[in-house]
């Protein structure tokens, strides 16, 4: 299974971005208004400057308190964004995923911005793909056993 058919199977595809110099409030509530568990920073959408995921404003308010939310999200985001191709495999974006400790992977083509993954999403197209090679092996072992 290849990232490509992990974005084709996404029923929303929609990349929410967010400016370095916007405070992790505004991150904040455009987390919880688009529903999702991170945000990419970018200036343009289409290149990645970073990313910034509830995982990081939570380890943060639990070292400071509610002060960090006036702060800017360049301040706080990841600068170092593990990435990932269409051709790449589900498998190899998961386990970066489990090694990494972080939950979301961009998707990048000719160096823009295409996508947007989360282990969610990579974990459902592998049990689907397993689900469909499991079917598969049943019919060609019923008709191994119906034919013989």
């Amino acid at each position: 299974m290849l990232v490509q058919n992990i974005l084709n199977s996404k029923s929303i595809n929609k990349i929410y971005t967010i400016a370095q110099d916007k405070t992790i409030d505004d991150a904040v509530s455009d987390l919880s208004v688009h529903r999702v568990g991170a945000l990419i920073v970018s200036s343009d959408g289409k290149t990645i400057d970073g990313i910034l995921s509830e995982r990081d404003i939570i380890r943060e308010m639990g070292k400071r308190g509610t002060a960090c939310l006036t702060e800017k999200v360049g301040d706080m985001m990841t600068g170092t964004v593990s990435c990932c191709s269409k051709a790449d495999s589900a498998e190899m974006v998961l386990e970066t995923m489990t090694k990494g400790r972080f939950r979301h992977m961009p998707i990048l083509e000719n160096g823009n911005l295409i996508g947007l993954i989360s282990i969610g999403d990579v974990v459902k197209a592998i049990i689907s793909s397993q689900k469909e090679f499991i079917n598969q092996l049943e019919g060609y072992i019923s008709c191994l056993l119906y034919t013989s």
